[in-house]
């Protein structure tokens, strides 16, 4: 009935993505760390960066979709896996160790990319809900565990990036960054109950998230770390609605309630291709025109099309209250160490 209701859309065609990628630079000597990269954008993107001359690290869960990724960006350059699982806070730390260990002359790009939507209510391992933990919080504790290796890569060629990977799911239902989401309270947020819209909202406050921590490290590393301002740059994007295979996982993982299919077909049925999706986390990454604090992405509402700089989005209040969450939530003092 509801398949019936919400019918699955055609696959888009690429459009845009062949032209922008023949405009990205060399990135031969360059080491772009992705997570959630078995598919969809993050391995796209991937890909993307072993043909432009990178060494891609792939930061995903062990499985046999991370071998046959893994295979397939080798297949096109020079990469590696290290097993990292989003949902543990110990498999993070175990990761960032892995990368300190293999990569010691620098990480020039952290492309914070894995995400996960539309999932049920429950907590992860650490309490935390399992959609802010995989989409920010873990994220959060990579980036910081990873910091000497940003600040070599900007210390021996210039400049090193993180990018988060946002979406337009941050306005959608739109509600001010709540301290409950980032706490202990997994499996007591709700989501679960008709209409289903708490799920929804929790995906909200995670993409929400990573727009507010790409502007609230900017300030930060500026306060903090001063010589490293605007040489470890802090920047976001968001796809626009793209037929990433993200919906797919979605409705795997129980999402099959009538507003979750119709959140599903009305993103697909406004969807770009997955390579053209891909576009603002490869400007992001790549592009030599970025700046920290820069967000990218396709112009207007619920629209595809080119990766543009678009304008701000700030709130001092909501990052300021997503640093001091999300630090007391992974459990460290200091960001920088």
């Amino acid at each position: 009935m509801l398949a019936s209701l919400f019918p699955t859309p055609p696959r888009p065609e690429t459009k845009l993505f062949p032209a922008f990628v023949a405009n990205l630079p060399d990135l031969s000597g360059k080491t772009i760390a992705i997570t959630g990269c078995t598919s969809g954008t993050g391995l796209v993107l991937a890909e993307t960066c072993a043909d432009r001359g990178a060494r891609v690290v792939m930061l995903n869960r062990t499985s046999p979709r991370a071998e046959a990724a893994l295979a397939r960006v080798q297949a096109r350059g020079d990469a590696s896996w290290v097993p990292c699982d989003l949902q543990r806070f110990d498999a993070v730390r175990e990761a960032a160790a892995q990368l300190r260990a293999t990569v010691p002359d620098g990480l020039d790009v952290l492309c914070n990319n894995a995400g996960v939507m539309g999932l049920p209510d429950e907590a992860t391992p650490d309490g935390f809900d399992v959609q802010m933990q995989a989409n920010h919080l873990s994220h959060f504790l990579l980036t910081s565990a990873v910091w000497p290796l940003l600040a070599a890569a900007a210390d021996a060629r210039g400049e090193a990036r993180v990018v988060n990977h946002s979406s337009g799911a941050r306005k959608a239902p739109s509600a001010p960054l709540q301290a409950r989401y980032l706490q202990r309270n997994g499996g007591d947020l709700g989501g679960d109950g008709w209409p289903g819209m708490s799920r929804w909202r929790r995906y909200q406050q995670s993409k929400l998230a990573n727009l507010l921590f790409t502007y609230a490290l900017h300030d930060r590393i500026a306060g903090a770390r001063p010589a490293y301002a605007g040489r470890v740059k802090s920047v976001c994007a968001h796809p626009g609605p793209t037929d990433s295979g993200l919906q797919g996982k979605t409705a795997q993982a129980g999402g099959t309630r009538l507003l979750d299919r119709y959140v599903l077909w009305r993103t697909l049925r406004a969807a770009q291709s997955v390579e053209d999706g891909t576009m603002g986390i490869a400007r992001a990454c790549c592009a030599p025109d970025v700046e920290s604090g820069d967000f990218y992405g396709p112009v207007g509402s619920g629209q595809g099309g080119p990766a543009e700089r678009l304008p701000p989005e700030r709130d001092a209040a909501a990052e300021a209250l997503l640093w001091d969450e999300s630090l007391a939530a992974v459990g460290i003092d200091s960001f920088f160490g």
